[in-house]
């Protein structure tokens, strides 16, 4: 397993696996739900490397990790034992009460994340074939045009199957009487029953609600609807079925349950959700995508302005969830979303043009480091690398590409854009922007938008500067202003010796990992004392289980390894006493770690420890003293800027 020991630290860190209720992933996170937060290590988290950040936001402890979160989830999974999805319980909950917005969130991220990726991947399809169509590279009346529709459509046509599947696991119900209730709102029997039938007779007649019959059950009309591409309807039954099923649990004997819970169920929620449920979610569905163009008719360019200027905002908080179902329930009442889609698409590139920005006139060879895959990811649509490894931790940057967002927004409500699809995130996103006619001003819209999102961030962060981590302890920001600080840029900093004891070389140490200069820079001492100091102000970042490795990262962003001994994890512990706790701030001098030097040696174990700086490549060099033997608070190392 490829991220086995982040899994571990991660598993850790929440509270361990006894304290995870459920854990699903996204795009770019892992979306924890614990039964105690407080229980969690969340600042040890956020320092700690593989992860951008810690967000806790609509009842979820959600863990960002970047595009590669699909497999750090599954060795999360396999290091737990969690054997966890969405909605899938490892124990009790501790049932703490969460308001009714969080729950929504809860509720929309649950059933909508799973289907993501393919909603993107048949997005796409479909968009590219409307682009190859739009610029007659292929005909409709063509076979080939009628596969790759099929394939574009399929998803979203069959939507409420695939959300009765994700909608039963959110509310631990049997995911296949989910799947089965969708079935039956897109049967296609009702579906050409109300193309090609005659109705029986109308009821609520004169009303906004009036409607024709077709068909009936025992007696009760049922009102048809048309079902393809719903998203309110199949979520509310399936929710309704979960209460039922329970109820038929209860009271079937368990040796006939495998059949008859299911069977009762469906023969209780099925005509329910045709009679009732349906058609009742699809008015409040109309009513939803009316009342989403009356605000965005009142003027285009301020709703698209206000929208994509707070995205990134929302995006933060988890928000943006709240707003899925509705862009959804555009695509499937009007045919289009005006503006939500929008915002999705097109905010991401004012980051990567603010980051693109940073790279160029940064001098901190991290922060560099950073940019690149943070600009690639949001190039395809993935923003939070941008968000929270860089923009947001630099405050002004991130303020920047709001504002280039809104007015790109508000280009894009000026000329009209719309989305008739979901068609994968970024760049690949754009075909989703042509209109079933072809190529027209909205589409344009989009385009134009979008460079200017990115042009306007990169020249307003470029020309306005930005505090760069490297110079926050001197006199110049990145925008070559003075600051209030007078004092001169450090040029290089000390590391103390964190022990007592004889210099080796580092190169002499038997153990390549450490004599080759792999994991970075620095000297090794063969104790004579068993204590651990300090070497320099700083944070704790990882202070292993066993206690015979600390990690410690200076306020300067120098990373130092102390490993005592070789293959001493194998001692699990024993002989070794630690004086912290992983994630304290600590002062250079301070006592860190005790070892039994004696007993230690007749396990059979070397003492010799490799004090590194693991991140030696941002540096110009990592100096050693050119003493034989040191004690505590000797000059150690120079890291030098």
């Amino acid at each position: 397993m490829k991220y086995e020991e982040l899994a571990k630290e991660i598993i850790h860190h929440v509270g361990g696996k006894e304290n995870v209720e459920s854990l699903a992933h996204c795009v770019t996170r892992l979306r924890f739900k614990l039964k105690d937060e407080g229980k969690a290590n969340t600042d040890v988290l956020k320092n700690m490397d593989g992860i951008i950040t810690v967000m806790q936001s609509g009842g979820q402890y959600q863990v960002v990790i970047g595009n590669h979160v699909p497999q750090v989830y599954a060795d999360v999974v396999a290091v737990g034992g969690l054997q966890l999805d969405s909605g899938q319980s490892s124990g009790e909950s501790t049932k703490e009460k969460t308001n009714i917005f969080n729950t929504f969130i809860d509720v929309v991220s649950g059933v909508f994340t799973p289907v993501l990726g393919i909603l993107g991947a048949t997005g796409m399809i479909k968009g590219l074939t409307a682009l190859l169509v739009a610029v007659g590279w292929l005909s409709t009346t063509s076979g080939t045009h009628q596969v790759l529709s099929a394939i574009g459509d399929c998803l979203f046509y069959f939507f409420p199957i695939f959300l009765g599947y994700t909608s039963a696991k959110k509310f631990n119900a049997n995911i296949f009487i989910g799947m089965a209730i969708g079935t039956c709102l897109v049967y296609p029997s009702f579906s050409s029953l109300t193309s090609t039938g005659q109705p029986l007779y109308t009821i609520f007649g004169g009303s906004v609600i009036e409607s024709s019959v077709y068909l009936s059950f025992l007696g009760i009309p049922v009102i048809l609807m048309n079902y393809a591409s719903s998203v309110i309807p199949i979520i509310i039954a399936t929710y309704v079925a979960s209460k039922v099923e329970r109820v038929f649990k209860r009271i079937i004997p368990n040796v006939i349950s495998n059949f008859f819970v299911p069977f009762s169920t469906l023969l209780v929620v099925v005509p329910v959700a045709l009679i009732a449920i349906g058609p009742a979610a699809t008015w409040a569905g109309q009513l939803l995508g009316a009342g989403t163009m009356f605000l965005y008719n009142l003027s285009p360019v301020i709703a698209t302005t206000l929208l994509n200027g707070f995205w990134q905002v929302f995006t933060i908080f988890g928000v943006q969830w709240g707003l899925v179902p509705i862009a959804f329930n555009n695509l499937a009442i009007l045919k289009y979303d005006p503006m939500i889609i929008t915002a999705s698409v097109l905010t991401v590139f004012s980051q990567v043009g603010v980051v693109l920005a940073i790279l160029i006139r940064t001098k901190n060879k991290k922060l560099k480091s950073l940019s690149i895959p943070a600009i690639i990811s949001g190039i395809f649509g993935v923003s939070e690398p941008a968000i929270y490894g860089i923009t947001l931790p630099l405050k002004r940057p991130f303020i920047m590409g709001c504002i280039a967002a809104a007015v790109g927004g508000g280009i894009t409500g000026l000329m009209g854009t719309k989305a008739y699809m979901v068609g994968g995130m970024g760049i690949v996103a754009f075909p989703s922007f042509i209109s079933p006619e072809g190529i027209d001003s909205g589409f344009y819209g989009m385009i134009l938008g979008s460079l200017v999102s990115f042009g306007l961030g990169f020249l307003l962060t470029f020309f306005r500067g930005f505090k760069d981590p490297e110079q926050t302890n001197g006199n110049q920001d990145s925008d070559g202003k003075g600051s209030t600080d007078n004092k001169p840029a450090v040029k290089h900093d000390i590391v103390q010796s964190p022990m007592k004891g004889n210099l080796i070389a580092l190169s002499e140490v038997k153990d390549e990992a450490f004599s080759s200069g792999a994991l970075g820079k620095g000297v090794a001492i063969e104790p004579t004392e068993g204590k651990v100091y300090s070497p320099i102000d700083g944070v704790l970042t990882n202070v292993f289980p066993s206690g015979h490795a600390i990690g410690i990262t200076s306020a300067h962003g120098i990373e130092i390894l102390i490993h005592v001994g070789k293959d001493t994890v194998k001692l699990k512990g024993k002989h070794f006493t630690p004086k912290v706790k992983q994630g304290e701030a600590v002062k250079q001098g301070e006592l860190l770690l005790e070892f039994d030097m004696n007993e230690i040696k007749e396990a059979g174990f070397s003492l010799i420890t490799p004090v590194i700086v693991t991140n030696s490549g941002d540096y110009l060099d990592v100096i050693e003293t050119e003493k034989t033997s040191v004690t505590y608070h000797d000059d150690l190392l120079k890291v030098v800027n």
